[in-house]
């Protein structure tokens, strides 16, 4: 700890000389090389710090100016070595205030009385006038606030979680804030009760309250233009801009809100992005989108999801007020005007068109369309399974994770395919397969949950999820088996064999994190027994099930396998082993030669509409491919046919070794 020295009485008379002034002067401490040039036209109250100034910052535009205080008022502050703040309107009290930090031209920053800076407070979410509320702090994640929210059948854990975060709050309760170092706060109006982490920059944002800005060197935060944010926290590398309003907020890690985006009781965790829009109790998952200025999210959950342009929701029927919610499924989509009126439930990976009031439950019946067609809702299975929008956005969310900072908050699963889906898919089968027994496979359509589905349509989402189980179980063999000599069928067995009996059951996904249910209710019984007594004894439970994925994944798939494919440990064979890899290389050309074929249409002659404006056929073929390239040459497409390759030459490898 840095030691403090009175100020010389030369040094207190260069002060008076220079406009400044104190009540009480042998309250003034400085650093022993503190020299008094730099401080000038400041007013001192209470106890006060000062470090050393001998640095000088190229501003923007290459003004040059020298470290100092000027034209301010201090108020119990310390002051790190450095530190340049000049223009103060009003006053800086009850602040700590880093090495090299820059503070311009600002309204007022101040502390008053005993606060959390964001940490306990309550959101809203889901329903808007409580009952699902989650209490906020710096190390939310996306899971613990999915189990506060979601498991409210468990009173006992939601209260003990509450106890545990409140203790975390206390432990972080001061009269006193803190600026980090290096941070950069310009053109700012009020902050109010909020702590700001290192290297974080703001600048014009207009009114900050009770708030935490979780900033660091490896992944700084920046707050923008006429940002109005209260109750709020902002993790490492989120950016908020552009005049956006929050109220009752967690922001997660590098997730981006800005061109008047308005946030109110609402979760955004990792990477997600909300531009123009609105959004009121909202669960965002991991890579929740919205882009448009008439997008309206409100009382849902959501992740890996991109809202179209006057996507809608209703969470109430004008009766008992504004208590509906509903759940999209991870990685949804929704068109352009689609609306659903809540209490709904739309299953992984599907899209949804048009206006839906019937209060669907889609969730057994993942990759489907869900789409309007005469007020009703029509129901089109594992469609998606075929889509090349699907593959792309599996492809895109791992390039598109922003995070910089080595401490991930949310443990996020990228995959496609997983125990979580292909469960719901061995369910599907046997929903579609009881829908045409009991109403006969001569019937023209099949009602589900509220929704159509055409006698076509079901027969296909048969093939396409048969299909996905043969792809995902077949891939979970090959993998497993691709470091195995595979000389004898007892060498195969051993290597087949799990590492663990853990992830044989139901699978579920906790906002992001895909975790077998038995080491989710592990955790939970953990925590109400008392076994688990601080909230940062979690965390390690979610990054240990994360770290572990692929081996609990095979557990759960070598038991799919051994019933789907009627084999056992004790009993399988070369052959069975290699009718299960040709009925995967099936599987994966089969689904590939569909995506191929979807992409095909655009690049189809009515996409080619508005291009070679004024020229001639040739015109608008030239001007289209300038703009999209080539069918054959586009790296997507490109992609898909090496993926047949490359799927083709690894099961005829293992094939070889086990011939």
């Amino acid at each position: 700890m840095e030691k403090y020295r009175s100020l010389l009485p030369q040094e207190i008379e260069k002060l008076n000389q220079q406009g400044c002034s104190s009540r009480d002067w042998t309250a003034v401490k400085v650093h022993p090389e503190f020299h008094p040039e730099f401080i000038q036209h400041v007013r001192f109250s209470g106890e006060i710090r000062l470090g050393f100034f001998e640095k000088e910052y190229t501003l923007p535009g290459n003004f040059v100016q020298h470290s100092g205080i000027r034209n301010a008022t201090l108020h119990n502050c310390r002051i790190g070595n450095n530190a340049l703040i000049e223009n103060v309107q009003n006053y800086v009290a009850n602040y700590e205030i880093g090495e090299d930090v820059q503070i311009l031209n600002i309204q007022t920053m101040l502390v008053e009385g005993r606060t959390g800076f964001g940490n306990g407070v309550e959101v809203s979410v889901l329903n808007e006038t409580g009952g699902r509320e989650v209490t906020i702090y710096d190390e939310l994640s996306a899971h613990l606030a999915y189990i506060q929210s979601f498991y409210r059948h468990r009173p006992l854990l939601v209260q003990r979680i509450k106890e545990m975060i409140q203790a975390y709050v206390e432990s972080h309760t001061s009269d006193r804030g803190t600026v980090g170092k290096q941070v950069r706060i310009v053109n700012t109006g009020m902050i109010r009760n909020v702590r700001i982490g290192d290297f974080a920059v703001i600048e014009g944002a207009g009114m900050l309250e009770n708030g935490s800005i979780n900033s660091n060197a490896f992944d700084p935060v920046h707050v923008g233009q006429g940002v109005i944010a209260g109750d709020f926290i902002l993790s490492s590398g989120s950016h908020v801009e552009d005049g956006t309003m929050l109220k009752r907020c967690f922001v997660g890690q590098a997730c981006h809100l800005g061109h008047a985006y308005s946030a109110t009781d609402s979760l955004f965790f990792s990477n997600c992005q909300g531009e123009n829009g609105e959004a009121c109790a909202i669960f965002a998952g991991p890579y929740t989108v919205t882009h448009h200025k008439s997008t309206l999210l409100i009382a849902g959950m959501f992740s890996f999801m991109n809202a179209g342009s006057g996507s809608n929701q209703s969470n109430h029927m004008y009766k008992l007020g504004p208590i509906h919610q509903g759940v999209v499924e991870r990685g949804a989509k929704t068109t352009s005007d689609s609306y659903i009126l809540w209490p709904a439930k739309i299953g992984a990976f599907s899209l949804i068109m048009g206006r839906h009031y019937h209060h669907s439950d889609t969730s057994d019946l993942p990759f489907s369309y869900l789409i309007e067609k005469r007020d009703e809702s029509v129901l089109i299975p594992g469609i998606n399974l075929r889509s090349v929008g699907t593959i792309r956005d599996a492809q895109k969310f791992p390039k598109r994770d922003k995070r910089k900072d080595p401490h991930l908050l949310d443990q996020i699963n990228f995959n496609l395919l997983s125990p979580y889906t292909i469960q719901k898919m061995f369910r599907a089968i046997g929903i579609l397969k009881e829908l045409q027994q009991t109403c006969g496979e001569a019937s023209d359509t099949y009602t589900y949950q509220s929704c159509k589905i055409k006698s076509t349509s079901l027969k296909q989402g048969l093939q396409l999820y048969e299909l996905a189980i043969h792809k995902f179980l077949g891939n979970s063999i090959v993998s497993r088996l691709t470091n195995c000599p595979c000389r004898t069928e007892e060498e195969i067995r051993d290597c087949l064999r799990p590492d663990t009996e853990v992830g044989a059951s139901d699978w579920c996904d906790l906002a992001g994190l895909l975790a077998p249910r038995t080491e989710i209710d592990r955790l939970i019984g953990a925590i109400e027994s008392g076994t688990i007594r601080e909230v940062e004894a979690i965390q390690p439970v979610f990054e240990t099930l994360h770290r572990e994925y692929y081996s609990l994944e095979w557990t759960w798939a070598w038991e799919k396998i051994q019933s789907f494919y009627h084999t056992s440990l004790e009993t399988i064979t070369k052959e069975d082993i290699i009718r299960i890899v040709r009925q995967w290389k099936e599987a994966v050309v089969l689904l590939d030669r569909m995506i191929y074929e979807h992409t095909k249409k655009e690049f189809s002659l009515s996409s080619r509409i508005s291009f070679g404006v004024d020229g001639s056929r040739e015109d608008q073929i030239t001007d289209f491919e300038q703009v999209r390239g080539v069918f054959e040459k586009n790296s997507f497409v490109e992609s898909v046919l090496l993926h047949i390759r490359k799927k083709n030459t690894l099961g005829d490898e293992l094939i070889a070794r086990l011939g």
